[in-house]
Order: structure tokens, then C-alpha cells, then sequence
């Protein structure tokens, strides 16, 4: 498939990162094959079929949305142009065992007097002041670690001097998320709610870095619905890269990375059939080259995740279902009485909790919080990912099961099934994506350096590079992107002619 004069890629994974590390270097003239073992485009935003519909078994709303409108603009389109996004203003609803419901909106103010009228006006002051410390978390980490190549703390200090010690402590991950929203709630309620960030990357909030509040701004900022499931969004950038010339090609899994004199120069498909390439842009889990399921010659790449450093995994049911007794909307939280219980249960014992935190995504509803007919749901709780060494059995997860749904049955919410829910556990995610262990956002952001941490674009093979969630910046859809344009970035620079590097790899920063 190589073209003359153009200068080659192979991707293995066709999730968020692999896809727009894809669609950029296709777009800025690179002949891409993008590869995947997986019948369909997507990796972890993929669909389930249940009933009569498809259920997104994965992401569910777009955050951060200017990282993927200029993915697409560099590829000379606009996101419009390939799916229809629906702002959300009924961010989340959530729901206590005491009765208690609260609605975050998209509207800060709308937000503050749900949460006076829950617990008092000085509650409410504490929201827009946690909001307040969120945003400044946020433009502080924003261009020298989020979208940075490689943020280290070092750096940060070589290339700010004293300046970056006031940035540093701005960043709040001295102390954990749990600990920093006592400073701003008094009702444990609302604990509870912001607490449940952490989650958002994998993460018990009782150990994650307080930096992680930032989340909570970045939701403020726009959350938006895709028509027609997530999924359509990586459906898009494949489409988008097959206009700009490259190859997708599915349900073909990769056996090993061709190295070469200390250097990768393709890839062995488990056919039989070798691909040659300028570089190999590795999406999936890092732990998969450092456990060497890709061949001795990529192990030393990176370094795998040790297993008792894994984010979370998850237990997740997609239905198609009847619902009575508690009004949906397109986001839904039945918090469990005890979080520090919950947490423990899973990080430190390696089991189901018996009273669980329950996520609930209601994807044919919006903010008016109707439906009619049978309507598809994604139910979701967290759980341990170690499904390589401890294996959860069919009769905890029957257990969790029964919780689950007894949990939600107490806070009002029936779900009669009209068709056989599909049940996803830890092992299923460690068969989707191998070396996991069944951790859905690579390792744990449990520690104030654990960001830093993770492996960069360029790893310690020459021509071998890494995106998605287990690489910098972290998981969830738009650091996923992050990570795929910084690669593709890398990559560009590392190929370019000598003293060009510099400028190919600030250019994305201020596309349109």
C-alpha cells in the first residue's frame, strides 16, 4: 500500500487514540494502515446489541470538544459535517438512600440553587468556590501538562525557575480529592457527588490527587450527547481517514512488532502477513509491550502496570428495558450509603461491593426526561481489575447483580427487562484488551507524581509509539484524542527535516 515519496505508518488499535493518531498523520500526508482485531472501530466506545437496538457499552457524552474539532479541521472538515452533537443541560441526576435527589446543570447558577435548596445557601457558596479552585486547577495543567509531549516535574521547574513552584502548588496534589472537598461541603452528600469524579479516570477519590477536581470544570464548560451513540464518533474519524487516503482493516489482530537493529519497522500479522512501515503507533494497552505479548523485541518499550497500581475495572449490564418510579435522564447516579466501604472493597480486597455506588446511562433520554416503550440503558458499578490473578466467581458476580439492582429497586428506579441483558465483567475486559487485567483507564492516578508517570508518545524503542488511555495524558475520550495527536505529533517531528521539529510539534496547539 505504500505510496512513493510518502513516508508509512502502521497503527495497531483503532480506539480514540489510535484513531485520531490515524486521521493526523494521514492528514498531514502519511500513508496509514490502521489495525484491529476487533470487528468494529471504536476499542472501548463500542456498541452491544440488545433487543431491538445497539447500546453504547462504553463512553457516553463528549467533554472537552474543541480537541476533536481540530482533529477534524486539520483534516480539512468539521465535526458537524460527520455527526450531530446535542448539548446537554441536565448535566447528571443524582440519588441518595435518604431520599434526597440533586440535578448538576450545564447552567453554574442553576447548579448552585439545586444545591441550596438540597442542603443551604452555604453549601451552594461552596460550589461555586470548589468551581471557582476547579478552573484554576484546570488553566494551570492545561498547556504544560496536558497537552504537553512530556510533562515532569523537573521540566516544569527548568522551564519556569520559581515560578513553577506557585503552579505546582496551584495544582492541589498534595492532598486527595476526598480530603480537598471537605474544605468546601459540609454536607457528606455532596462529598460524595464530587468525589465521584475520580472515578472518571479510574480512580477511588480517598487516594487520587485533589488535582482531579478540575473534572468538575471541564464538565461545566459543555457536555454534549452524540446522536446515535458515541460510537458514531469513531465511526467518523474512520470514515475521515479513508477519504484522506488510509486503510482501515478489521479483525485483524497483530501477533508481533517487527524490530530491527533496536528499531521498529513493521509489524507480523497472526495470519502469517508482514507489513513494513516507517513506524509503528501502538493503541492499546501499554502493559501489552511490557508483558511482551507482542514480541521480545517491543518488551522494553514501556514498562507494565503492576497490578496493584491498575485503575478500576467495572461490572456493566446493557439492556433494553421498561422504567418506572424515578425519572431518568440521560445521566443518572445512585450513590450507595458508604463510599469508603465501596472503595476499600474493591482496591484493597479485591472484591464486589455489597452496597454500590450505581451508574445509570439512559441513552434515548434527554434533558425532559421522558421515554416511551422500552428504552436502552448502560448500568454500571464499579469493580477490581485483576482478572488475571484473582477472577471474580460466577457467584460474587451473581451477588453484585442482586445489589445492583436492589440498590436501584430502593431509590425508586424498576427496570423490567424486555429483552436478555448482556453483563460485561473484569474478564471480558481483559479478553477486549489484553495485558489490562481488566483496568479500564490504565494505571491509577493514586499518587501526586502518578500523572507524570505515565509513558509518553516516544517510547524507549526507537520508532515504536504510544496512544490512548494508558499513555499521556489519561483516559477518557478527549485525553485519548490528546494522546493520539501527540503521537502523531512525535512522530512527525522525529521524521521531519533537521530543525523543523519544533514547529510541527506546536502546530496543532493553535489550529482551528
Amino acid at each position: 500500500m505504500a505510496t512513493a515519496g510518502k513516508p508509512t505508518a502502521v497503527v495497531i488499535g483503532a480506539g480514540m487514540g489510535g484513531l485520531v493518531g490515524a486521521v493526523a498523520l494521514a492528514s498531514a500526508g502519511w500513508q496509514v494502515q490502521l489495525l484491529d482485531g476487533a470487528p468494529a472501530v471504536g476499542g472501548k466506545m463500542r456498541q452491544i446489541a440488545v433487543g431491538h437496538g445497539l447500546v453504547d457499552a462504553g463512553p457516553t457524552v463528549l467533554t472537552l470538544r474543541d480537541v476533536l474539532d481540530g482533529v477534524f479541521a486539520r483534516a480539512g472538515t468539521q465535526l458537524e459535517r460527520h455527526v450531530t452533537l446535542e448539548p446537554m443541560s441536565v448535566l447528571a441526576r443524582h440519588a441518595w438512600p435518604d431520599g434526597a435527589t440533586l440535578d448538576l446543570h450545564a447552567d453554574v447558577e442553576r447548579s448552585a440553587a439545586a444545591i441550596a435548596a438540597l442542603a443551604g445557601a452555604g453549601e451552594a457558596e461552596g460550589f461555586r468556590r470548589f468551581l471557582g479552585h476547579a478552573r484554576r486547577i484546570w488553566q494551570t495543567v492545561e498547556g504544560p501538562f496536558v497537552r504537553a509531549q512530556r510533562p515532569t516535574a523537573a521540566g516544569i521547574l527548568r522551564e519556569h525557575g520559581l515560578r513553577a513552584l506557585p503552579m505546582l502548588a496551584r495544582i492541589d496534589s498534595h492532598r486527595t480529592l476526598w480530603q480537598a472537598l471537605g474544605q468546601f461541603f459540609r454536607d457528606p452528600r455532596l462529598v460524595q457527588l464530587f468525589g465521584r469524579y475520580a472515578t472518571y479516570t479510574g480512580c477511588s477519590p480517598f487516594l487520587a490527587p485533589a488535582t482531579l477536581g478540575l473534572i468538575a470544570w471541564v464538565e461545566s464548560a459543555g457536555v454534549w450527547r452524540v446522536r446515535g451513540g458515541m460510537h458514531q464518533l469513531a465511526v467518523a474519524l474512520g470514515e475521515v481517514l479513508v477519504g484522506l487516503g488510509g486503510q482501515v482493516r478489521l479483525q485483524t489482530p497483530v501477533a508481533e512488532i517487527a524490530i530491527r537493529n533496536g528499531r521498529a519497522t513493521g509489524v507480523l500479522l497472526q495470519s502469517g502477513e508482514r507489513l513494513a512501515a516507517d513506524c509503528v503507533l501502538f493503541a492499546g494497552d501499554a502493559s501489552a509491550l511490557g508483558t511482551g505479548l507482542l514480541g521480545e523485541g517491543a518488551r522494553q518499550a514501556v514498562a507494565p502496570t503492576p497490578v496493584a497500581k491498575r485503575s478500576l475495572s467495572a461490572v456493566t449490564w446493557c439492556m433494553e428495558a421498561e422504567t418506572s418510579g424515578f425519572a431518568l435522564v440521560h445521566h443518572n447516579v445512585f450513590f450507595g450509603a458508604d463510599s469508603q466501604r465501596e472503595f476499600q472493597a474493591i482496591l484493597d480486597d479485591g472484591r464486589l461491593p455489597t452496597d454500590p455506588t450505581v451508574y445509570v446511562c439512559a441513552q434515548d433520554r434527554d434533558d425532559a426526561a421522558s421515554a416511551t416503550g422500552p428504552e436502552r440503558l448502560l448500568v454500571l458499578v464499579n469493580a477490581p481489575a485483576r482478572a488475571d490473578v484473582q477472577p471474580l466467581d460466577a457467584g460474587a458476580l451473581d451477588r453484585c447483580t442482586e445489589a445492583t439492582f436492589a440498590q436501584l429497586s430502593r431509590l425508586g428506579l424498576r427496570i423490567a427487562p424486555t429483552a436478555p441483558p448482556v453483563r460485561t465483567v473484569p474478564e471480558t475486559f481483559a479478553r477486549l484488551f489484553p495485558a489490562s487485567g481488566g483496568a479500564l483507564y490504565g494505571a491509577a492516578n493514586h499518587s501526586w507524581n502518578a500523572t507524570l508517570a505515565r509513558p509518553s508518545a516516544r517510547t524507549r524503542v526507537a520508532g515504536l509509539y504510544l496512544a490512548g488511555g494508558t499513555a499521556h495524558p489519561g483516559a477518557g475520550v478527549p485525553m485519548a484524542a490528546l494522546s493520539g495527536q501527540l503521537a502523531a505529533d512525535a512522530i512527525r517531528a522525529d521524521h521531519a527535516p533537521r530543525g523543523a521539529g519544533a514547529r510541527l510539534s506546536a502546530a496543532w496547539e493553535v489550529a482551528p
